[in-house]
């Protein structure tokens, strides 16, 4: 609704402007004028509308729709990005500064490409914004130039992210089953070390973990796991994790840093 009041505030302030330019350019009687606030002795209603018509263009562009798009156009697909550039656009809404940040996205299908995310940023959460921060974004095939982030806590996307991390071969083909529909229950990480293998931006780690399931007998299982660097430290030794399994293979683990709201 205050877009639109912006948006109707704007255009009106524009067509008293054309007005009395094509007045003074090519009016008979430039003494008189059909515009309001505007006379032959003072210039102080256009000043008045010019100044206030560029402070609106200046500073209400993100009401305006002059701030760039936030949403993509066309069928919307979920994905995984990394920040590769983060800049400042200048325009600031109640002392919170806007940020266009340009991220790497990797669709399920095809090659890479460089979207932007125009948004406002709190000074306190500005540090996150770092090149190579791995984010959940919405992106379309047929306009690739805005991408809009995509909550992770929604089960659409905790869907498409699983899905996508099991198309890229983040998940062991082999744990895929136990990942999307086996048991999820606590554990702890009793061994951890890297295993030199690397994926799209990813590190694999081989941890042995302590399977506690709340009411029955605990019992150790080995696993593999890519995660993004940012997040090795969750993993370290006697840290709580969670994990899946199904009854008939309970030796077969997947696991994730967080549980998963529903599993």
């Amino acid at each position: 609704m205050l877009r639109i009041v912006f948006l109707v505030v704007w255009l009106l302030l524009s067509v008293w402007l054309l007005i009395w330019v094509g007045e003074g350019l090519f009016g008979v009687d430039q003494r008189h004028s059909i515009l309001p606030f505007s006379g032959e002795d003072t210039l102080g209603g256009p000043i008045f509308i010019g100044v206030a018509w560029g402070l609106l263009l200046t500073f209400g562009g993100v009401f305006l729709g002059f701030s760039g798009r936030k949403s993509p156009r066309g069928e919307q697909q979920i994905g995984v990005g990394s920040i590769v550039e983060v800049s400042r656009t200048g325009l600031t809404i109640n002392d919170v500064p806007q940020y266009d940040v340009f991220v790497r996205v990797t669709p399920s299908a095809g090659d890479d490409f460089i979207g932007q995310l125009r948004m406002l940023v709190e000074a306190t959460d500005a540090a996150a914004l770092q090149v190579g921060q791995p984010l959940s974004v919405r992106y379309s095939l047929t306009d690739q130039d805005t991408v809009e982030l995509a909550d992770p806590s929604e089960p659409a996307v905790r869907d498409a992210l699983l899905q996508w991390r099991i198309d890229r071969g983040l998940i062991d083909p082999s744990q895929v089953r136990a990942r999307t529909t086996g048991i999820s229950v606590p554990a702890s990480v009793l061994e951890v070390r890297p295993t030199g293998r690397r994926r799209e931006g990813q590190s694999e780690l081989a941890l042995r973990v302590l399977m506690a399931p709340e009411g029955a007998a605990t019992w150790e299982a080995d696993t593999t796991v890519f995660v993004y660097p940012q997040a090795i430290s969750h993993l370290q030794v006697g840290a709580p994790i969670w994990a899946f399994y199904r009854r008939e293979d309970p030796q077969t683990v997947a696991i994730t840093i967080e549980k998963e709201v529903g599993r």
